[in-house]
């Protein structure tokens, strides 16, 4: 059974309605990004930054996984399927998926300011007020610019061990996600899979400029047959 590993982006999450909050400017609901995604914007206005992603949460759940998110799980039927995420919904999961590894956090979780490994579910709105058992404020599960991604070790293991490497809905222009590719063994199989591709043709790369509902059922199809 060969391991494919599967690095995703907010393109496949945008054809299930997911709204990506950022203008064509770069502002994130008119707010600069460093006001509502970075540890200094938590300080200087925690309010703020908890209403962003209450928005966000309350989107997530008024959305369902789409066609590439389904392919995905049907691909586990022949093959060891291994996902890791930029994005923080829980739309692969909702789909099926059994091994997801998400590089930027995940909405639906909260964790505290005193302890990082005290990680709660969390579905409805977060206030100021709402503490963890150490009487300390519970903040969003998301990794914010300017801090460390506590999986990219284990992500990028992960990518050193693939037979086949999926890149769907991603620019890859975003670090140290991007940097992941350079971790697939040199003569792994590549399929990129998004409608304006931002990569270097190689020779075991196969590019789809198609959107991912297009895209990620054709190459899961010949997947699944060459099997």
């Amino acid at each position: 059974m060969k391991k494919v590993v599967v690095l995703t982006g907010a393109g496949i999450s945008a054809e299930s309605g997911i709204n990506t909050f950022r203008d064509a400017d770069g502002l994130w609901e008119g707010h600069d990004i460093m006001e509502v995604a970075s540890p200094i914007g938590w300080n200087n206005n925690p309010e703020l930054v908890l209403d962003f992603y209450n928005k966000r949460r309350s989107q997530l759940q008024k959305v369902t996984p789409n066609q590439a998110h389904i392919s995905l799980v049907e691909l586990e039927r022949t093959h060891q399927v291994t996902i890791i995420t930029q994005n923080v919904d829980d739309l692969h999961e909702r789909a099926g998926s059994s091994d997801v590894v998400h590089l930027h956090g995940e909405l639906l979780k909260v964790r505290s300011q005193f302890n990082e490994d005290l990680v709660l579910d969390w579905r409805t709105d977060l206030h100021i007020g709402d503490f963890c058992e150490h009487h300390s404020q519970l903040r969003p599960h998301i990794v914010w610019f300017g801090e460390e991604v506590p999986m990219l070790d284990k992500a990028i293991q992960i990518t050193e061990q693939a037979d086949i490497l999926m890149i769907i809905g991603t620019s890859m222009q975003v670090y140290p996600a991007a940097s992941l590719l350079q971790f697939a063994p040199r003569t792994t199989p590549v399929y990129f899979i998004d409608p304006k591709p931002a990569i270097a043709p190689t020779e075991n790369l196969t590019i789809l400029a198609e959107k991912a509902t297009i895209g990620v059922p054709k190459v899961v199809k010949a997947l699944v047959d060459g099997f």
